[in-house]
């Protein structure tokens, strides 16, 4: 038997979705400010040459150009004002939350509350302009390297620091005002909406080499059945819980009683969603973005990490899994789902699971059953993510039919239509409450006045 929540999301029509007001004013909200993001990457830096960066990146698209073009919506490729991306905020984000977990001051101020919140996300506001500073000022000497510009000098790089860094704060403020107003997490929806504005023009390339010849037909449709069984396994583990049965014991309020009932904890089978992918593609593009403009023009040890740490390559392939399966465990036990708080949570509701002590052994036993979950959580990560890597690299097709851009897709698409099915219940549930208001006004009798 369907539950309530399930009857009332079945019901669900545009007549309802009409009169939630306060959710079609964060959708409104949410594409408006998407939409200046993807007028942004169309606006260009200054001093670029446009003919040689277009040269350049028809060469680099099967390669790690592909993948930095993907992450920041095309605007490497058109070397917008937004080139850089959200990349920097989220290497910032990395490494507040691991000084965290090792610095004592930090820790403290994360056990502050709202205050401590505030000032942590200072610091990575401060590590987001250092890291897109450096990045910045990197690019700008490497695009000077690759001949890409038309006027190189001081100014040029002053002026390309500049425009790079604040495009940079400008989308991690876009971000921060969808998760605060709008809806969905802001920093997803913001790589999600880079990469859907960009498929229609990687299956235009895809299908015209089809055409030419370049790939062949059996290829075409090999990889097709990879993206269609890739979208329907990544689907299918999202939507994957593991439920803890929860029991609440009998309890008299006042002079009732009420009887005792039992409930289930979901967990999912991966708690940290898309987090981990992003953040580790995130820590493979960091020491390779200021070079990718540069040609031939890199020192021996920047050729050395891009002969290794190439798409494709062994090391970058272990290096890619290792961090997917470390960001899975630390996301989770960090933001993801807190086992602490859950438990205090359930023992301030009075509910226990069958057999576990209230408190620390339940926290324990959560530890226990969350490390295990992650096994298979993390390692379907790290498949999705490798798996479509091998085809791409060996078909030097672009980077958008990789395991990381389905993810990300399905993922942050779930997540928000979820978002929204929240919002519609609540608004539901607000309208049936007032309902049974009124209802109850308009039964109510006048008692007969006393003489």
């Amino acid at each position: 038997m369907a539950s309530a929540a399930e009857q009332m999301a079945a019901n669900m029509s545009w007549s309802a979705f009409g009169k939630a007001t306060e959710l079609r004013q964060r959708i409104i909200f949410t594409l408006g400010l998407l939409i200046v993001y993807r007028f942004g990457t169309y606006i260009p830096v200054p001093g670029i040459d446009g003919g040689a960066l277009r040269d350049f990146m028809d060469q680099a698209a099967a390669g790690l150009g592909g993948v930095l073009n993907m992450f920041t919506g095309g605007a490497i490729s058109r070397m917008g004002i937004f080139a850089l991306g959200i990349m920097p905020y989220i290497s910032a984000s990395i490494i507040i939350q691991l000084l965290t977990a090792m610095v004592p001051h930090l820790e403290q101020l994360k056990k502050e509350g709202e205050p401590g919140r505030k000032k942590i996300n200072q610091y990575t506001r401060f590590g987001t302009v250092f890291l897109a500073t450096f990045q910045a000022y990197g690019l700008a000497v490497s695009l000077e390297a690759g001949d890409l510009v038309t006027d190189p000098g001081w100014f040029f790089r002053a002026a390309c620091v500049v425009t790079l860094v604040g495009g940079t704060m400008f989308l991690m403020w876009l971000g921060e005002q969808i998760t605060n107003r709008g809806l969905g997490n802001g920093i997803s929806l913001i790589i999600f909406v880079g990469i859907i504005a960009e498929l229609p023009g990687a299956f235009a390339q895809f299908f015209e080499s089809g055409r030419t010849g370049a790939i062949s037909t059996p290829t075409i449709f090999l990889v097709i059945l990879m993206l269609l069984g890739t979208l329907t396994f990544v689907v299918f583990m999202e939507r994957s819980l593991r439920k803890i049965h929860i029991q609440y014991p009998r309890r008299q309020v006042g002079m009732k009683v009420y009887d005792g009932s039992s409930s289930h904890l979901p967990i999912k089978v991966n708690p940290a969603g898309v987090i981990p992918a992003i953040f580790a593609s995130s820590l493979l593009l960091l020491p390779t973005t200021i070079s990718t403009f540069s040609g031939n023009q890199t020192g021996p040890i920047m050729s050395t990490i891009l002969a290794y740490f190439g798409p494709g390559q062994p090391l970058y392939l272990l290096f890619f899994a290792a961090m997917i399966i470390f960001f899975a465990y630390f996301y989770t036990a960090n933001v993801a789902f807190k086992t602490e708080e859950v438990a205090e949570n359930l023992k301030n509701q009075n509910g226990f699971i069958p057999g576990i002590r209230p408190g620390k052994k339940t926290e324990e036993y959560l530890d226990y059953v969350v490390a295990r979950i992650l096994v298979l959580g993390s390692g379907y990560l790290a498949i999705v993510c490798l798996m479509p890597e091998f085809i791409r690299h060996e078909l030097s097709i672009t980077a958008y039919f990789g395991g990381t851009s389905i993810l990300i897709i399905v993922s942050v698409g779930m997540d928000t239509v979820q978002q929204i099915q929240s919002h519609l219940l609540a608004h539901q549930y607000e309208g049936l409450i007032e309902k049974s208001q009124l209802r109850g006004k308009k039964r109510a009798r006048k008692a007969p006045a006393r003489r």
